[in-house]
């Protein structure tokens, strides 16, 4: 709590603030970037939850624990625990243990097995039709217990399942991309004909292995399907679907926005319009990922954001004097990203996302310069150029949420050979989640 205290502190975030000292670019630029960093360093404080789990040894031995549940996507090969809530954090290794678990959630068995790790990429398809074997130590993850098991092991692009019935040995379900001497692609089904052999009981036909997929959703209902069949009894740790994996939520927001524009050859043409505050209006849907405890996301939000602006400037040259320069920006923003949650509570959490931002002017968006009668000088379009943006948010309940985010700057004159120009933009963003 202390460490919070500073953070706070840091900011002087008293009543006595002007709201306008707090939404300077160059300042919100230095706080954004400071909170960006203390949420990771609060996250290390708050983000280490351990479960009650248990872990044998080598030698038989039963430790019940508390074991950091990482939700692993990849299958680790180690994991951290803790003998009591004020013990200290330990790390077993998967050399010493034979198998671990979280209560009510997972299971991992340490097993030699034989693994192909051949690519399923197109770019790195194999020409063998046969698997590649090598002996590897793992932790497979299981997920379904029975007279007939199967586990599962993940490790970055590569997905493999093995199985086995009662106390025969595990091996895996053979499932393989290759290349042809045609060059085109084939595939090796072979863990269909070895499900067959294995699974067969009088409730399950042919078709069911002939239609059956190489994926969790396909092996979890044929081999919970099986167990039944032979009246075994189940344990299925493969979770149900989780809820909030696809979340819609509206928008709406405060920019404030600035754009300065230099003219390579005439100085006297460069411009700073300020700061300009408007309001811009996003549909954001954010995807869930199924892994990590629901702390990542993907989010896309289609914006629509403005400015506009007019300066008068003077120009070295008698003849034009003076000119008025008026800037009409307007587009749809689409940015797409990662979004990672710091869960404070159930019902609260911080979030931090990067996104990189697609953009499309409309309207006739343009940097027009006027003579002071009032005639057209110069008219520049202004060009759709992609940038990226960093936020830090909080959201309470799924619901309701208040983000700050930062984009970086954008030459949105980057048609000309003779103009440059910089536009940034900082919002604050507030959100309603609709589901």
């Amino acid at each position: 709590m202390s460490f919070i205290v500073r953070v706070i502190e840091h900011f002087d975030l008293s009543l006595e603030t002007k709201p306008k000292q707090l939404f300077t670019t160059s300042k919100m630029k230095k706080q954004l970037l400071f909170l960006l960093v203390a949420m990771v360093m609060i996250n290390g404080h708050s983000q280490i939850t351990f479960e009650k789990g248990y872990f044998i040894t080598n030698g038989n031995q039963k430790t019940e624990c508390l074991i950091k549940n990482d939700d692993w996507k990849n299958n680790p090969t180690d994991f951290k625990y803790k003998l009591s809530e004020e013990g200290e954090i330990e790390t077993a290794e998967i050399a010493s243990v034979k198998e671990f678990g979280v209560y009510n959630t997972s299971k991992f068995i340490r097993e030699t097995v034989k693994i192909d790790r051949s690519s399923n990429a197109v770019s790195d398809l194999s020409d063998q039709k046969s698997p590649i074997f090598n002996e590897e130590q793992l932790f497979l993850k299981v997920l379904i217990e029975g007279k007939a098991n199967l586990y599962y092991y993940e490790d970055r692009n590569l997905s493999r399942y093995f199985y086995n019935k009662e106390e025969s040995e595990i091996v895996q379900l053979i499932y393989k991309r290759y290349k042809t001497d045609g060059n085109k692609i084939a595939s090796s089904n072979q863990f269909k004909q070895q499900l067959l052999a294995d699974l067969e009981c009088f409730s399950i036909n042919q078709g069911r292995f002939e239609n059956l997929r190489y994926s969790k959703k396909s092996l979890v209902s044929l081999f919970v399907e099986y167990n039944n069949c032979v009246n075994s009894d189940i344990i299925n740790y493969e979770p149900k679907q989780k809820k909030d994996v696809f979340n819609l939520t509206l928008r709406p927001r405060i920019n404030n926005s600035s754009l300065k524009i230099q003219n390579a050859v005439y100085d006297s043409r460069d411009t700073d319009f300020g700061n300009e505050s408007g309001f811009g209006f996003g549909v954001e849907a954010e995807f869930i990922l199924p892994f990590n405890k629901n702390k990542w996301a993907i989010m896309v939000e289609p914006t629509y954001q403005y400015f506009k602006s007019e300066k008068t400037i003077q120009v070295n040259s008698s003849s034009v004097g003076t000119l008025k320069v008026e800037a009409d920006y307007k587009s749809i923003e689409i940015p797409a990203g990662l979004r990672h949650y710091f869960f404070l509570g159930n019902n609260s959490k911080i979030f931090i996302n990067a996104s990189h931002i697609l953009d499309f002017t409309f309207g006739g968006s343009a940097v027009d310069f006027y003579r002071h009668d009032g005639t057209a000088q110069t008219s520049l379009e202004i060009d759709a150029v992609s940038n990226y943006a960093f936020g830090l948010g909080y959201k309470f309940a799924n619901r309701y949420s208040l983000e700050i985010r930062y984009m970086t700057k954008r030459d949105v004159l980057s048609n000309y050979i003779a103009w440059s120009s910089d536009y940034t933009t900082i919002s604050v963003i507030a959100g309603f989640s609709l589901f």
